[in-house]
């Protein structure tokens, strides 16, 4: 992969992950397992989710794939069964961190040949690992979007908008 694009699609990664730990660190405690949700859309369980598939999409392939401890594979049941326990702010924090660190090095790694070759998941069959790449990018910031529309209603501001990650 060119240098420059790889900068280019890293920093605008970079600064999604960015968008995604502001949401985080924004989010007021009585939001963030509030139960009037639905489970499936309660703010801890979308930075979960999001997260969970930052590093599964960061990965070679499922059968490689372990995410680090306390989380466990329950994302991935058909079911669509949610973890067994409430995550916390700074366990999700950590895990954001150990993401980006995955994704940084995967990009930095990725080679034009790999790009270029169908992905390892079977339910993206269709994608290259370049296509994974922006589609995992755009993954994160569709969940920013609806955290930060959670947060707009229960507290009437969200954080700003990152045009280019300061970490990149």
């Amino acid at each position: 992969m060119d240098n420059l694009w790889r900068s280019v699609v890293w920093q605008q990664f970079s600064a999604s992950i960015d968008m995604l730990e502001n949401a985080l660190l924004a989010c007021p405690d009585d939001l963030w397992s509030d139960a009037s949700q639905k489970p499936q859309f309660r703010f801890w369980y979308l930075v979960y989710h999001t997260v969970f598939y930052l590093d599964v999409y960061s990965s070679d392939s499922l059968e490689t794939f372990a995410p680090p401890a306390p989380f466990t594979l329950s994302e991935l049941d058909p079911a669509g069964e949610l973890p067994e326990r409430v995550y916390t702010k700074d366990e999700l924090q950590t895990y954001l961190d150990y993401g980006r660190r995955k994704c940084r090095a995967m990009l930095e790694s990725l080679s034009d040949e790999k790009a270029q070759q169908r992905c390892g998941f079977e339910w993206e069959r269709d994608l290259s690992v370049a296509e994974l790449v922006l589609d995992n990018l755009r993954h994160v910031q569709h969940h920013v979007a609806q955290l930060n529309l959670l947060l707009r209603q229960r507290t009437g501001s969200a954080p700003p908008w990152v045009s280019k990650s300061a970490t990149a």
